[in-house]
Formats: C-alpha cells, sequence, structure tokens
C-alpha cells in the first residue's frame, strides 16, 4: 500500500510541474502578443496613420455676376464670384467633408461670405471644392475709398479663410475620425486681367 502511494506522487508532482510551466508559457505569450501589437500600432500611427496637413490652391477665380448700384457720389455694386479651390491630400487616409464656409476679408473688413459644398478628397488624391461667393460693396464701409485707389493701381490686396469639418478614415475607412481643415490665404486679385495675381495659404488639420 505504501509502496503503491509513493509510486503514484511523483506522478502528481510531474503533472502539477507540467501545468505550472504551460500557464507559465501561456502568460508570457500573451505579453508578447500585447507588446506586439502595441508597438505595431504605435509604428502604425507615427508613420502610416500619422495625419499631415493638406495643401490648397486657388485654381480659377471667374466674376460671373456683375450688377452696378443706383448713380451717386459712392461706387456701389454687387459682385458676384466663382471660385474653384485645389486641395491635394498628402495622407493615407480619405477626408470627406460637410458643408463648410468661407470668408473673405479686405483690409480686415469681412466683405463676402461663401458656401462649401459636401465632398471628398481620396488619399494621396486631390480634389476640388468650388464657392460662390457674393461680394457687396456696402460692405466696405470707410474702406471704401481705398479700394477705388486699390482698384485703380490694379491690384487689390483680398484674405480668404475656410473652415470645412469632416471625417479623416484609415484603414479603408474602417476607421473615422472627426477632424476640421482650416486654410487662410492672403491674395492679389488683379482688377484689369480680373484673375488672381499672387497668393500665400496657410493650411492645418485639427483633430
Amino acid at each position: 500500500m505504501d509502496s503503491n502511494a509513493a509510486a503514484i506522487l511523483p506522478t502528481h508532482a510531474g503533472d502539477d510541474l507540467h501545468r505550472r510551466r504551460r500557464r507559465r508559457c501561456c502568460c508570457v505569450c500573451c505579453l508578447l502578443a500585447a507588446l506586439l501589437i502595441g508597438v505595431t500600432l504605435l509604428v502604425l500611427f507615427l508613420t502610416v496613420l500619422r495625419v499631415r496637413d493638406p495643401t490648397t490652391r486657388l485654381v480659377s477665380s471667374r466674376v460671373i455676376g456683375f450688377s452696378p448700384g443706383p448713380p451717386g457720389p459712392e461706387l456701389q455694386f454687387n459682385l458676384t464670384m466663382l471660385l474653384t479651390v485645389g486641395v491635394h491630400n498628402p495622407n493615407r487616409a480619405s477626408f470627406s467633408y460637410e458643408s463648410g464656409s468661407a470668408e473673405l476679408r479686405y483690409r480686415g473688413v469681412l466683405v463676402g461670405v461663401a458656401g462649401v459644398e459636401p465632398g471628398r478628397i481620396p488619399s494621396r488624391g486631390d480634389g476640388t471644392m468650388e464657392l460662390m461667393m457674393t461680394v457687396l460693396s456696402g460692405s466696405f464701409g470707410a474702406e471704401l475709398p481705398q479700394l477705388v485707389r486699390d482698384m485703380e493701381a490694379g491690384a487689390v490686396p483680398l484674405d480668404a479663410g475656410a473652415r470645412v469639418p469632416g471625417k479623416v478614415g484609415l484603414l479603408g475607412g474602417v476607421i473615422k475620425l472627426p477632424a476640421v481643415a482650416y486654410s487662410d490665404c492672403h491674395v492679389i486679385f488683379g482688377v484689369p486681367e480680373m484673375k488672381v495675381r499672387s497668393q500665400v495659404c496657410h493650411d492645418h488639420t485639427k483633430l
């Protein structure tokens, strides 16, 4: 009886040792797997998924409507312009945007507002936005005489700003993060040719 018990005890001890080693191995494998997943996600977000600012440029501007005001001592008019803005998205993520807004300022005075229609810019691709902006001479206020002098000189300085909310699509659109794209441009508008002579834009995206 004692000899049989003695023979059985080492077997149970061996089984317990084997189970402990197997549990320890499973814990180590789980820790390694978690570490690898964490490092992979970190590298992914620091490289592939790192959001970089898009770039914008004014592709074209056309005057599609002009109506002079009633005759009088002050110059009055309503001017409607169609602006086409090109956008380059350098990221591996697409940008689907909702209705946004744009403002036009002359020497710090708000003189025009335009709406931005919803759209989508593909990952590492290009797209365009069209804005229809109406400029009222009455908005210039005290700056109207200076506007006349700038028009006579042939160059009108303008500042345009846009705010476009949307979503950044990662991993083929599986993950979507809310984002807002901002753009501020200083533009010199040539009066004789009615086109943009020069522009300097600053863009950034806020997640």
